[in-house]
């Protein structure tokens, strides 16, 4: 019977039999998968919470919620949603949603912007509507418009009725599709077109504070 040895052969050592081979150690998968990062959106319309549904995001978990409430009632509503669930990240979407006659709205979009950033979460606003991102896939916008001009141009732009079939929920889901099929269309322009905007609406502001403060010397 053969007797239990340690003793390595010397013609096996020169020869790097396999089973001499040094084996690698392998962390376990948990501490080398990084973690997914979890994000919750809180819309204040149907449309933006489709829309966000359709990406086709694989690398994140993301909880959408379609709320219904506007401007800071739907910033105070997210403490709620906090409660039982930790998130990386915490957006809120609304748009400025223009009602002639109504007091007091140019406010409730400000301080729904400023309380946003207060509680720590991040913001989303469109002025006067979201479906001013939509068109500035397409093109530059510098001045503020209302969502009726929205509509036309994407009217234009997608040979459809977008009053009548834009907020239609099957029709929802498709506009994130729709954008990435349409070779007129380009996210990166979007982006570029958003921030430039950002740009000019920020400019206009200052120019606004200057000439304030001057008229109140004069």
């Amino acid at each position: 019977m053969p007797r239990n040895t340690r003793a390595i052969k010397k013609t096996d050592l020169r020869a790097q039999k396999p089973w001499l081979r040094k084996v690698a150690t392998f962390k376990y998968p948990i501490e080398s998968i990084a973690k997914r990062k979890r994000f919750l959106i809180v819309c204040e319309g149907q449309t933006e919470e489709l829309y966000f549904k359709s990406f086709p995001v694989l690398t994140a978990d993301i909880k959408l919620i379609h709320q219904g409430a506007s401007k800071s009632a739907l910033v105070a509503c997210i403490p709620e949603y906090l409660k039982d669930e930790e998130y990386d990240e915490v957006w809120c979407v609304f748009d400025m949603d223009y009602k002639a006659g109504t007091n007091g709205q140019y406010d409730d979009f400000d301080n729904a912007i400023q309380l946003t950033i207060k509680s720590g979460y991040k913001c989303a606003y469109s002025n006067d509507a979201f479906e001013l991102w939509f068109v500035l896939h397409y093109q530059f916008l510098d001045q503020r418009q209302l969502r009726t001009f929205f509509f036309t141009t994407l009217n234009k732009y997608w040979n459809l009725n977008y009053e009548k079939n834009g907020k239609k929920r099957t029709f929802a889901l498709s506009i994130y599709k729709r954008l990435l099929d349409d070779l007129n269309s380009d996210q990166e322009a979007a982006i570029q077109n958003a921030k430039n905007y950002m740009k000019v609406k920020l400019t206009k502001f200052i120019i606004y504070k200057i000439l304030l403060r001057q008229s109140i010397y004069w």
